[in-house]
């Protein structure tokens, strides 16, 4: 029965991303059923944003259910409420009233609840995955009641329940009023997505949840609170507020350092990629407030950048945290944990994981040739343009949020560095390391889909930008993108040169398979000598010699020390008959979340 249920569940979703690229292409269509669902009926409609976060959904859930089903094996338990959880992220975004929308959310997080639960059972770690999700379950329902309650002013001010007569109405409301349903709608949305300070639920939920499940939640189901935001902001309170936007940078600048900070100094696999889900919701939310501050400041071209910037991120990050977290399942899957202190050496005994989890940490890091420089870059180049806006105060706003979002890129590279590292080069600190195996086939799979998906994003940067700028159009009055598809072309105009995206890619993949079929054909066959990795002039070098994530990390706990406010224990016991013999000693010095200290 699992099985049947991941494989239907993966053939749904590839016909979903199918609907959801025609609906980014111009696709619109809309059902109406009365009496299925209470006051208005059931009510869904496709345009082309709807379209961009269905075929996203679908996207990852093709590679994660084929991973399911080697994850999960024949165990039925939770293949339901998965497939329920699937069902319901594709409801969300087409839903065009109410009573849709609100059940469809409430579906979601209630699935997804379940499944949380079903990790901590199956994973043996009742007590803490059941207040996990208890406080998932507290923060998603909180969030629910904001936005019902902004849903219901709304309904109440426009004498509708659907969202196209919001759209309508909006601009007859006066401005403190569309300003408190935004307040409203932004907190129930922020609140999914993980924003700081709404983001206490995500480092707990997503270790608990299975790894399929943990790709999901970061990679789309979090971003449903993007398209929210999206909504709010530029169609149904439309015309943007300048306040909004600035709200948006300062909350997507503190989401993306805090996020980081915290990943940076975290060893456990499964939670730094959760504090990580944190910093690039809040690169996106860079985007999407700037994209607001240059709409109302009648920049309309500006906003469409900014836009086009945070959409690509949203599909970067979906293609790179679903990779990483199915790796990040495989490594558990492997040496049954997830503490990157008792792993090392896997590079060796799980090749196939290891080189995916590559692709990601690079991806995710922002470094060149992958998708995550893009979207980084395009978000760096809209920001720098804030010297066209008219409010001097606003000017600030974008420093502060360039700032972070600059702190943020670097302390990624450092973050991964060490995930990878630590976790797959060097010695095994651990039997269950040196024990590691590779996950089945199916699982690797899933995570070879994933990568590929970060390579194509890359490589087709010309193509997915003027796609994502069109989707874009449709929130903001701009120009239509101009689109790159000619083969072989380099066109000159200017200072400026544009190469099309077949030259760029056959340049790349010259440059690397190049070297590669020289060496082939001058390389000599010497006889193989093996012999032990260098040693530093050790005589044996053992696994109490390397660094563990912990030691990596010092470094950034003594700077962000303000931040941090580690707790230093020492504990040394003496030999009895003399004090200069030291028979045990233990250190620890945990890091503390001040969030969660002084605000839950």
């Amino acid at each position: 029965m699992a099985f049947a249920v991941y494989a239907l569940t993966a053939l749904l979703s590839a016909a979903a991303t199918a609907t959801g690229v025609a609906g980014m292409l111009g696709a619109h269509w809309a059902v109406h059923v009365d009496g299925l669902v209470p006051l208005g009926g059931l009510a869904l409609e496709m345009d082309p944003l709807a379209g961009l976060f269905v075929a996203l959904v679908g996207a990852v859930a093709m590679p994660a259910s084929l991973y399911a089903i080697g994850y999960a094996g024949g165990e039925r338990r939770g293949c339901v409420a998965y497939a329920a959880f699937v069902a319901t992220m594709f409801v969300v975004p087409l839903a065009a009233n109410v009573m849709t929308f609100a059940l469809a959310w409430e579906l979601m997080s209630l699935a997804s609840y379940v499944l949380v639960l079903d990790g901590a059972l199956a994973g043996r770690e009742t007590a803490a995955s059941t207040h996990a999700a208890w406080v998932y379950a507290l923060m998603t329902h909180a969030g629910l009641a904001c936005l019902l309650a902004g849903m219901l002013l709304l309904t109440a001010w426009t004498g509708s329940a659907r969202f196209v007569d919001w759209a309508a109405a909006a601009p007859t409301l006066g401005a403190g009023a569309r300003s408190l349903v935004w307040v409203l709608l932004a907190l129930g949305f922020v609140a999914k997505a993980g924003g700081v300070p709404l983001h206490v639920w995500l480092p707990l939920a997503h270790p608990a949840a299975p790894s399929h499940v943990s790709a999901l939640m970061s990679a789309v189901m979090i971003k449903l609170g993007v398209y929210g935001v999206l909504r709010a902001s530029f169609m149904w309170l439309a015309p943007a507020h300048s306040a909004w936007g600035a709200a948006l940078l300062l909350v997507g600048a503190a989401s993306a350092v805090t996020g980081v900070l915290y990943a940076v100094v975290d060893r456990d696999l499964k939670r730094l990629l959760a504090f990580s889900s944190i910093e690039n919701i809040g690169v996106v939310l860079i985007g999407v407030g700037a994209a607001v501050v240059f709409a109302a400041s009648a920049l309309p071209v500006l906003a469409l950048l900014a836009l086009a910037a945070a959409l690509y991120h949203t599909v970067n990050h979906a293609a790179f945290k679903s990779l990483l977290f199915m790796a990040a399942g495989g490594v558990l899957h492997g040496t049954g944990t997830r503490d990157m202190d008792s792993l090392g050496g896997l590079i060796k005994r799980q090749p196939w994981t290891a080189a995916c989890f590559l692709v990601g940490a690079v991806a995710i890091a922002g470094l060149p040739p992958l998708n995550g420089f893009v979207s980084e870059w395009l978000t760096f180049q809209a920001l720098l343009q804030n010297d066209l806006l008219p409010w001097p105060a606003m000017n600030l706003v974008f420093a502060l949020a360039i700032a972070g979002l600059a702190l943020a890129a670097g302390l990624a590279v450092a973050c991964f560095v060490k995930a990878f590292g630590i976790t797959f080069l060097a010695l095994p600190r651990s039997d269950a390391a040196a024990g590691a195996h590779e996950p089945p086939a199916t699982m690797r799979a899933g995570m070879m889909v994933a990568a590929a998906g970060c390579v194509a994003l890359a490589l087709g940067a010309s193509w997915v930008v003027p796609a994502l700028a069109t989707v874009g159009t449709t929130l903001v009055a701009a120009p239509p993108p101009v689109t790159l598809g000619e083969w072989l072309t380099l066109e000159v105009s200017g200072d400026f040169a544009t190469l099309s995206v077949p030259a760029v890619a056959l340049a790349l993949g010259g440059g690397v398979l190049l070297p590669l079929v020289a060496l082939v054909a001058v390389r000599r066959r010497p006889r193989s000598r093996r012999y032990e990795t260098w040693g530093c002039g050790r005589l044996r070098q053992t696994a109490r010699m390397e660094y563990t994530a912990t030691a990596f990390a010092n470094p950034f706990t003594r700077v962000f020390d303000f931040f941090y406010r580690p707790v230093r224990q020492l504990d040394v016991e003496l030999h009895p008959e003399s004090r200069f013999f030291v028979r045990r000693m233990r250190y620890e010095n945990p890091t503390r979340f001040i969030v969660d200290e002084w605000l839950y």
